[in-house]
């Protein structure tokens, strides 16, 4: 995982509620085990409607979306945050997500942001013309506007996230812990291994 300390660029001012994994990335894209390519089916139902934001040319390459409240609910498929990392998504900022896409979206170093509504309506204000900035050290949102909202996260997550730390890289890094704790258990119960052939 790439360390994530700070996204700054365009952001898609999306803003619809209630947004389920289905309508990030449908279920025709669910049989592939790759993550490379799933950002061509993120939002289709969403593109296929006629001047939709995804498409609108002056939010190409943008790295932050930001949508309404109950971000990333339904089914628990973590394609979708494989989805909006190939499509260049970043950060997502919202009032709030669905627990498992929030925890889908810490495991592949995308950055969920909660922030009250009022904070979202101002960016997407903001979005329309202008970048936007995350601090992941500062916990911080703002705007070339002087705006600057405050957002809360596990300090765990924080760490892991502008580490690049994923759950492989935090179990190798106690692979001296773990051959120690194997050795110890080797010695007291050598019974337990096969025996030679």
């Amino acid at each position: 995982m790439k360390p994530v300390r700070k996204v700054d660029g365009r952001a898609i001012p999306f803003g619809r509620k209630n947004v389920d994994t289905d309508v990030i990335i449908s279920a025709e894209w669910l049989k592939t085990i790759s993550r490379e390519g799933l950002g061509a089916g993120a939002f289709e139902s969403v593109r296929a409607q006629p001047g939709n934001v995804f498409d609108d040319p002056e939010y190409a390459g943008a790295s932050i979306l930001i949508a309404g409240d109950n971000f990333g609910c339904g089914s628990s498929r973590e394609h979708a945050a494989w989805a909006l990392d190939d499509m260049g998504i970043k950060a997502i900022i919202a009032p709030s997500f669905s627990d498992i896409f929030s925890s889908n979206a810490f495991k592949n170093g995308l950055l969920a942001i909660a922030l009250p509504q009022e904070a979202i309506d101002r960016l997407m204000e903001v979005a329309k013309t202008d970048p936007i900035m995350i601090d992941m050290e500062n916990m911080t949102v703002t705007t070339p506007f002087q705006d600057r909202f405050r957002f809360e996260m596990d300090p765990f997550r924080q760490q892991c996230l502008m580490d690049g730390l994923d759950e492989i890289d935090l179990t190798m890094a106690k692979s001296d812990a773990i051959e120690a704790h194997e050795k110890r258990i080797d010695s007291a119960q050598g019974w337990h291994k096969p025996a030679a052939v």
